[in-house]
């Protein structure tokens, strides 16, 4: 598997969609109190612990992520994503994570299946290695350990 940087640590691109950046002040009841600057921080440093070159990245515009995404592809890197409400129906985003190669956990902080109907079903599941939801921000943690245990990292 190729995604490792000039450091040797293996990079892994935690990418998260709409409405992620307002974490903190968005629907607390639903999303919690953990700051959007909070989650970066906490990706950042658990990467760092098990040895992931860690970048994290947020967008509301979903040409940038399809971005994103074409950039892991082509570095054959791992990927963290939370695609928020493109979950449910970007076709675009689905078919940009279907030509990863790298591993991709599909990362939710609110359990999509105890919530509004529309939200129960994603389209990136289906192509995403493994699928986290419900855990609030800790989702993300368990993520980087999964791909962290699956690259060989060493921290």
């Amino acid at each position: 598997m190729s995604g490792a940087n000039e450091g040797g640590a293996v990079r892994v691109y935690v990418l998260n969609g709409p409405n992620l950046g307002r974490l903190g002040t968005r629907q607390v009841d639903v999303y919690g109190v953990t700051s959007y600057a909070d989650l970066v921080t906490l990706c950042v440093d658990t990467g760092r612990e098990l040895g992931l070159d860690v970048v994290v990245r947020q967008t509301d515009a979903e040409h940038e992520l399809l971005g994103w995404l074409h950039q892991a592809a082509d570095e054959q890197a791992a990927v963290v994503l939370n695609p928020a409400a493109w979950s449910h129906y970007s076709i675009a985003v689905r078919d940009a994570c279907a030509m990863l190669r790298g591993p991709l956990v599909e990362v939710h902080i609110s359990n999509i299946h105890a919530r509004e109907e529309f939200r129960h079903h994603s389209v990136v599941s289906a192509v995403a290695t493994g699928v986290i939801c419900g855990l609030g921000v800790d989702g993300y943690r368990l993520a980087l350990r999964h791909l962290a245990t699956v690259l060989g990292a060493t921290g």
